[in-house]
């Protein structure tokens, strides 16, 4: 079912980096100033008797509500967490040249909806919000500072420079944590011996598999464990127990055939692969089509060495052998022992 326009993700630039950091930042920044700006209005005689500066208050209250109650990761929640740095921006301006000569300190307020756009969104908006700052900071020195034009200027210019420079300087500083983060995520994402995914991958993509349910066929889960792994590392040495363990994991994504099909370095020698969609026939075949894959692939080494390969592989199928991914794993994992007392090199399916 197509998701209603409201529900779907704004526009590039409107994402927040970090949808939920935001919203948690952007309610009370939005609420102090409409307290501030509120404050000002009901103590400075200039300001009270103006209906602007009401107004603008209540204009943050509300804007600060709307962030909170908007569905985090939709169009209406970017959107409003996007317009929050203009909407603070504006009552800067505004609520300054409302509460009249003498306040220009407050054109230092404009670093907050800077700093706020350049830490939270991606750089196109930062700088559009950074630019919007300094033409508002021309604007309140204008207004309410008095002297010659070169010393506006300058004044003028210094606002520009700072805002800017505080936002190319978070900007760089926070593009440089989104590319730590990636490698991070990426690092635990991967294998870095294989290439295959890890058991983290695996794990959401199972609970996927299993809570979505796609279709009545189920989902199947195989385990796959090398046999005599270890006697090839103390006879070739550990350097060709990782070659070994780099070929059998690219037999088995050669051998699984599906787009959909997930594999995986379990752990140590042990690696799975996970087919959603899948009854537990076709489970079985490919099962059988997996030992065959790895059987009649043995590994040559660079001094023209063979080194042969099996495996043992344990098969359990969900709703079959189990309901939940806990079970399925238990489940897949007795069928392997099965395999592997039956004399290795074969495959068992779990009992149901």
């Amino acid at each position: 079912m197509p998701r209603a326009p409201w529900a779907r993700r704004g526009p590039a630039w409107s994402r927040p980096l970090r949808p939920g950091l935001t919203r948690t930042v952007t309610v009370p920044l939005l609420l102090a100033g409409a307290v501030l700006l509120t404050a000002a209005t009901a103590l400075l005689p200039r300001a009270a008797g103006s209906g602007w500066s009401w107004a603008l208050g209540a204009e943050l209250l509300v804007h600060g509500l709307l962030v909170w109650v908007a569905p985090v990761r939709t169009a209406l929640g970017d959107l409003a967490a996007a317009s929050a740095a203009v909407a603070a921006t504006v009552a800067i301006v505004a609520g300054t040249l409302l509460v009249g000569p003498g306040q220009h300190g407050w054109a230092i307020l404009l670093c907050i909806p800077v700093l706020y756009a350049s830490s939270h969104f991606r750089r196109g908006f930062a700088v559009v919000v950074t630019l919007l700052g300094c033409l508002g900071g021309a604007v309140v020195l204008v207004d309410t500072r008095p002297g010659s034009r070169i010393v506006l200027a300058v004044d003028a210019v210094l606002v520009g420079s700072s805002l800017l420079l505080l936002c190319g300087s978070v900007v760089l500083v926070m593009e440089h944590l989104g590319r730590l983060v990636a490698e991070l995520e990426r690092a635990a994402a991967v294998d870095g011996l294989t290439g295959l995914v890890t058991r983290r991958v695996l794990d959401a993509a199972l609970a996927a598999s299993l809570s979505t349910a796609r279709t009545t066929v189920g989902t199947a889960l195989v385990l796959v464990d090398l046999d005599h792994f270890k006697a090839v590392n103390d006879r070739h040495g550990h350097p060709v127990g990782d070659a070994v363990l780099r070929h059998v994991g690219e037999v088995l994504a050669a051998a699984v055939r599906s787009t959909d099909a997930v594999v995986s370095r379990f752990g140590g020698d042990e690696l799975a692969v996970l087919l959603p969609s899948c009854p537990v026939a076709v489970a079985r075949a490919r099962a059988g089509d997996l030992v065959a894959a790895v059987r009649g692939a043995p590994l040559v080494l660079e001094d023209g060495t063979t080194v042969p390969l099996s495996v043992s592989v344990g098969v359990a199928h969900a709703p079959q052998h189990a309901a939940d991914v806990r079970s399925l794993y238990s489940a897949a994992d007795a069928a392997l022992y099965v395999a592997k007392r039956a004399g290795r090199d074969g495959f068992a399916v779990a009992r149901a």
